[in-house]
């Protein structure tokens, strides 16, 4: 896949980096697209040097899988693995300065056209409108969507308990998300607009990639081929040691 050079350096101050949020939360396109997704890279990443309850340290390797599939077939397409040095703290509100560099490595690795992108984490549910999903889809300039397994920002009522109901995710009197049970009787996960798709069309697709469990199949399989890398990874270690 082909990315443009981001328009910022990932190794800013906090202070600089909010700044960055907020220039370019005004690039986020909000439309419907021109036609439905069929093939959805999901993205995620972990730490190979992360520990219980406690952020990575600078240095350590985040690891991040982009994994393709098709919502037609219900098939995985392609999975690429990339691996890039944390270069940024940890700071709530700041994740794509730690995450995104990795994440775009993985796409660009990939030989599948996509016509959409699942990121674990928030869009627009985000204190300053430009969480990781948003940061992704500007970069990428394609359609993307953020879906969290838990809240940012904002407030919501819960959802009834069937599959496809859902709820407003607000802050101050602004909607910002979506609160969207995508399994019956299982937790709610949160969707909101990454970019370049509006939030009926993002809840549709959510719900259009479910397979039957709470996380969509594109997002469950990039989080299953992170942990794989990351046993691989302490594995060689171990065997080296």
């Amino acid at each position: 896949m082909k990315i443009a050079r981001p328009p910022h350096r990932w190794n800013l101050s906090p202070r600089r980096a909010a700044d960055v949020q907020r220039r370019l939360a005004g690039r986020v396109r909000i439309e419907a697209p021109a036609s439905t997704p069929r093939r959805v890279a999901g993205v995620d990443c972990a730490y190979a040097e992360a520990r219980w309850m406690q952020p990575a340290p600078m240095g350590s390797d985040c690891i991040a899988a982009a994994v393709v599939w098709d919502v037609a077939t219900g098939e995985e397409v392609e999975r690429r693995i990339a691996r890039r040095p944390v270069a940024f703290p940890y700071i709530p509100g700041l994740l794509s300065f730690r995450e995104v560099p990795a994440m775009l490595a993985a796409l660009r690795a990939l030989d599948t056209a996509v016509d959409a992108i699942f990121v674990d984490g928030h869009g627009r549910a985000h204190p300053r409108r430009f969480g990781i999903a948003c940061h992704v889809g500007v970069l990428c300039d394609l359609p993307c969507v953020g879906v969290a397994k838990s809240v940012l920002v904002g407030a919501f009522t819960e959802p009834a308990a069937s599959r496809g109901a859902r709820r407003a995710l607000r802050d101050g009197g602004e909607r910002i998300g979506t609160a969207l049970r995508t399994r019956d009787a299982t937790k709610p996960v949160f969707v909101s607009v990454g970019h370049r798709i509006d939030l009926p069309s993002a809840e549709r697709l959510v719900l259009a990639c479910g397979a039957g469990r709470r996380l969509p199949e594109p997002t469950r399989l990039a989080d299953r081929a992170v942990a794989e890398a990351k046993r691989s990874r302490a594995d060689g270690r171990r065997r080296e040691a």
